[in-house]
């Protein structure tokens, strides 16, 4: 009786950090774009939520230095505008942040203009929330053993979790406020 329950709270503990991690937003990526074009990638994150992205362009050439062509200007910004990271002409990078207002931030990739027009590859990798954490520099510096550091990621997946919640249920009272208030005025 003592190792179903055992087993139980294993299988709910998984069932809860599986969760934690689909709710904690992870978009690894790998896209083409071609000289004078951009592309722009969305994540809406909530306020105070860390947030952490890597970039960098595949060399077409194995073996050999990225050619000139073959770099990127990068900027993080968010739905106010605010920039969060600016890069110029790199052909590798990284960001990272505790978002200081709720919405829409952009990681938008743009390459000069060359002819005849060079296709770039960007692998892009953006994690926020519980996913942006780097739980094995957790585990160094707190010399815990795995069970406790297992409970701590479960820990600040529920958290994370209750946090959501909060976080939409308050999206839902402005929208529900917003409707309203439009009906009203329609029906004036």
């Amino acid at each position: 009786m003592i190792v179903n329950k055992k087993m139980m709270i294993v299988a709910v503990a998984g069932v809860i950090l599986n969760l934690g991690f689909l709710l904690g937003g992870v978009q690894s990526v790998r896209f083409d774009l071609q000289s004078g074009h951009t592309k722009c990638i969305a994540e809406d994150i909530k306020a105070n939520s860390m947030t952490v992205g890597k970039y960098s362009i595949v060399n077409p050439n194995d073996g050999y230095p990225i050619p000139d062509t073959h770099k990127v200007t990068v900027r993080v910004t968010s739905a106010y505008g605010n920039s969060y990271h600016y890069a110029d002409h790199v052909d590798s990078g990284q960001f990272s942040f505790a978002a200081a207002e709720a919405g829409d931030y952009m990681a938008c990739f743009w390459v000069m203009d060359h002819k005849p027009p060079v296709m770039l590859t960007i692998d892009f990798d953006w994690k926020t929330g519980v996913a942006a954490k780097d739980w094995s520099k957790v585990a160094k510096k707190g010399h815990v053993d795995v069970m406790e550091l297992e409970l701590k990621k479960l820990y600040d997946t529920v958290t994370s979790i209750h946090e959501e919640m909060y976080y939409l249920r308050e999206r839902k009272k402005k929208c529900r406020s917003l409707t309203e208030q439009q009906t009203q005025e329609w029906h004036g």
